[in-house]
Order: C-alpha cells, then structure tokens, then sequence
C-alpha cells in the first residue's frame, strides 16, 4: 500500500531548506503524466487512477485503488515498465480508454530511511510537498508520516486529498464558470 499526504506550499525554498535537513537529496527531474478514464466507468468517481509517466528514469504505467481512509491517500498502487510511452498510450486508447488529462511538474525527492519527500511545482497549480511510505502497516505508515509533516510545520488537517489532476480539473472548471 501507498500511504501518502500532501500539503500546499507556501514559501517552497524554506520547505527545501527544512527537508534538506532531516532528507537525503535523490533527484531532481521533470514529470509529464497522462492520466487516463476507463471506458465503462468513470475513474473520478470510483476515486481510481490509470496513468503513464515519463520521466529521466524511464516510462511507467501505473494503476491506483480507491483511496481507504479520509486522512491521506492511501491506497493500492501497481507499476510496470514499459518502453514505449506513445505505443502505450495508443494501447490504451485502442482499448476505448480516453485521456482525462495531463499533469506536467518539476520534482525534488529526498529519502529519509523507507520514507520519500517530494518537492513539488505543478503547472498551474504551485507548489506542494507529498510525503510517501509504501507498507503494509497503514497505521504505523501513517503514523509516521504525519510525524514528519508536523515536524517541518504542517498541521494534519491542512492535508490534501485529491489528486493533482483532480486539482487541475477543478481550476480548469472553474475557469469555465467564469
């Protein structure tokens, strides 16, 4: 399982300054994610992800399970490598998937043990830290990574939920309002 919370950022050279403290630094690199919606059910409502990701490090497809508690984003999350990010995405939409929408964001990742800190700057959205542990103890994960976000100034109920394509969706909608 994938348990992880995220906050907004504010003043995102201080956060840097604060990880760097307690975080080993791993890399620093470009993520472009193109998220898909199952033909046969809607993937924003069933609280689902299907994506591909390229990156420096390669090209993954990814699926994500419903989110299990109301605190963080846990959740089952499988990967697999593929080779081929514009063959994989016409595998997909061969299937009857359609995109759903993009999420392009430089990321800064810092370990410290079995724990991951990403710095994160969305396209139009800011800027943001998540805070990762993949285990099977969610308590004990969750635990732990709430210790941590405490510890560099963000407060438990100030934690972020949606997604970042949720997020952008929600911009982009509201725009439309307008």
């Amino acid at each position: 399982m994938e348990v992880e919370v995220k906050f907004k950022v504010d003043d995102p050279e201080s956060i840097k300054k604060n990880v760097e403290e307690i975080a080993e630094f791993i890399v620093e690199k470009e993520e472009v994610d193109l998220y898909f919606n199952h033909p046969c059910r809607d993937f924003l409502l069933t609280d689902e992800a299907l994506r591909i990701r390229k990156d420096k490090e390669g090209i993954t497809l990814t699926y994500k399970g419903k989110k299990i508690d109301f605190e963080t984003k846990t959740r089952e999350e499988v990967k697999v490598k593929v080779e081929d990010f514009v063959r994989m995405k016409r595998v997909l939409e061969s299937l009857g998937f359609s995109i759903a929408g993009e999420v392009r964001k430089i990321r800064r990742i810092y370990r410290m043990d079995d724990v991951i800190l990403c710095l994160d700057r969305i396209e139009n959205l800011g800027n943001f830290i998540e805070i990762e542990i993949e285990t099977e103890k969610v308590d004990e994960g969750k635990r732990k990574i709430f210790e941590i976000a405490e510890s560099l100034g963000f407060k438990r109920e100030k934690s972020i939920r949606k997604s970042y394509l949720e997020m952008i969706l929600d911009v982009a909608d509201s725009n439309r309002k307008r």
